[in-house]
């Protein structure tokens, strides 16, 4: 009963925001609590996402060439489990959350003037094993991160180097969508390190938001309405 009229609560704090933004551009025409604690996988479709930039993960297998330079070019190379290339003349090289782009700056620099006068390197993805997330808000190093093996919540936050010091650990939103739908979940960090609940996994092209950010305010009438929730709260986005 008590869960009833908690929904019933947020339900109308929910149709109050309906004309918020979803990070500045998607309009919310209608917001659904969902009676659920659990946020439902991805499916295959939905993780692969043709809009993001691509970022190099560990064991993924590169080529790169260095134009005019045979011994140089067609170098097929594989990051170790840290994000690491070793490549000639360039030595050992964090690959790991750059684009292909940013490594070909990478080892432009080093084989610049003491090994090549102007050297042109091409970078190019043969084989991947990784994807990425957004985490964004009250965190110490917001960005894209790979997605690597399994991942929790509480993985992301460490990958980006922990929550600001006065970060709202209440307030953790991760954006995903479902078989098309867009869908929101509102996690409590203080509750997943208590045991409370589960560390719930995160997927590639998720968004995590921690904390005050302008995707997070979409849902200050609910944090209002249900301060003291145990559980997570699930929301089904529906999107103009």
């Amino acid at each position: 009963m008590r869960k009833l009229m908690i929904l019933l609560a947020l339900s109308t704090a929910l149709s109050a925001c309906s004309s918020s933004q979803l990070g500045g551009t998607d309009s919310v025409s209608d917001i659904k609590v969902v009676a659920s604690d659990i946020l439902p996988e991805p499916t295959r479709l939905d993780l692969f996402e043709q809009n993001r930039p691509y970022l190099i993960g560990p064991f993924d297998k590169l080529t790169i060439d260095v134009f005019g330079i045979e011994e140089l070019s067609k170098q097929e190379v594989q990051t170790d489990a840290g994000g690491r290339i070793s490549f000639p003349l360039a030595g050992i090289i964090e690959a790991a959350g750059k684009t292909p782009g940013e490594l070909e700056e990478e080892i432009e620099g080093r084989l610049r003037g003491q090994y090549v006068r102007d050297p042109q390197v091409t970078v190019n993805l043969k084989e991947t094993v990784s994807q990425v997330i957004t985490i964004d808000g009250q965190v110490r190093e917001p960005g894209l991160y790979p997605v690597i093996g399994k991942m929790t919540l509480m993985r992301a936050v460490a990958v980006a180097k922990g929550t600001a010091e006065f970060a709202k650990l209440d307030d953790v939103v991760i954006f995903r969508t479902v078989n098309g739908q867009k869908m929101a979940a509102l996690y409590n960090l203080k509750s997943i390190r208590r045991g409370i609940y589960n560390d719930p996994e995160v997927f590639a092209n998720d968004v995590v938001v921690v904390g005050d950010s302008q995707a997070r305010r979409l849902f200050k009438d609910v944090l209002q309405a249900a301060p003291a929730l145990l559980t997570p709260l699930i929301y089904i986005l529906q999107t103009n």
